[in-house]
């Protein structure tokens, strides 16, 4: 691993235990394992010193390596099961990977079940961080089809109760944007995230990106959305 003091780090969480899509992160997508789309990303921008995967897995573990990522630990229980923020796992591998803090400048978190960001995504992001000056970046995408002003809870008997009452009477072009988190591209400078253990830290910062390259697999709809959606990409 690079010692070198100014160096990035990539750090794909990417547990054994998925519920909803089981053995999400080691499913073939049109061949290929899912976690290897977001190792292939990683490695291809060129901007890290090192591309490691936090597992729990040894078969997730296999796959990762064959994919070109290192594995050096495999981490604890406490770390996998459904509750762990993933903020945590990141900082984790972080200490791990460097105790005294000297290894690396900057941090990226990138979600496996984003598969379809690509390696200008990460250049792009990372050149927004670094001119932004925030100590933590979010990866979003802006809201598309449906209008998220015009949200409904429904409750008892059916019962619609609107989350933007005030907004429901504007027009949908006079209501301002709003944008969705992907867990495609977070980025935190590693003091900053080693110290509060999140991304989530003030003032950070939002970098917009293709809803297309934003998409999370997180439900078997998800799958077959960006089955479609990297069908079309691909296409000539």
């Amino acid at each position: 691993m690079s010692s070198a003091p100014s160096s990035l780090l990539a750090v794909v969480p990417a547990r054994g235990g998925s519920k909803r899509v089981p053995k999400k992160n080691i499913r073939l997508l049109r061949g290929l394992p899912l976690v290897q789309y977001t190792i292939a990303a990683a490695l291809e921008s060129g901007v890290f010193a090192d591309v490691v995967v936090s597992t729990d897995s040894d078969e997730i573990a296999e796959v990762a390596r064959a994919g070109g990522a290192q594995v050096p630990f495999l981490r604890t229980a406490d770390l996998a099961d459904d509750l762990t923020p993933v903020s945590a796992v990141t900082v984790d591998a972080l200490k791990r990977l460097d105790p005294a803090g000297e290894r690396y400048r900057a941090v990226a978190q990138l979600m496996p079940n984003c598969p379809l960001r690509t390696s200008d995504d990460v250049h792009r992001s990372l050149e927004h961080f670094d001119g932004s000056g925030a100590d933590a970046q979010i990866s979003v995408c802006r809201y598309g089809w449906f209008n998220p002003w015009w949200a409904m809870s429904l409750g008892p008997a059916d019962v619609l109760e609107p989350l933007f009452a005030e907004r429901l009477a504007d027009r949908s072009q006079d209501q301002p944007e709003l944008y969705c988190p992907s867990g495609a591209i977070w980025w935190a400078k590693a003091a900053p995230l080693r110290a509060a253990g999140t991304f989530h830290l003030s003032g950070r910062s939002g970098w917009v990106m293709p809803w297309e390259h934003a998409l999370d697999i997180d439900t078997e709809d998800d799958w077959r959305m960006v089955e479609a959606v990297a069908a079309r990409i691909s296409s000539p």
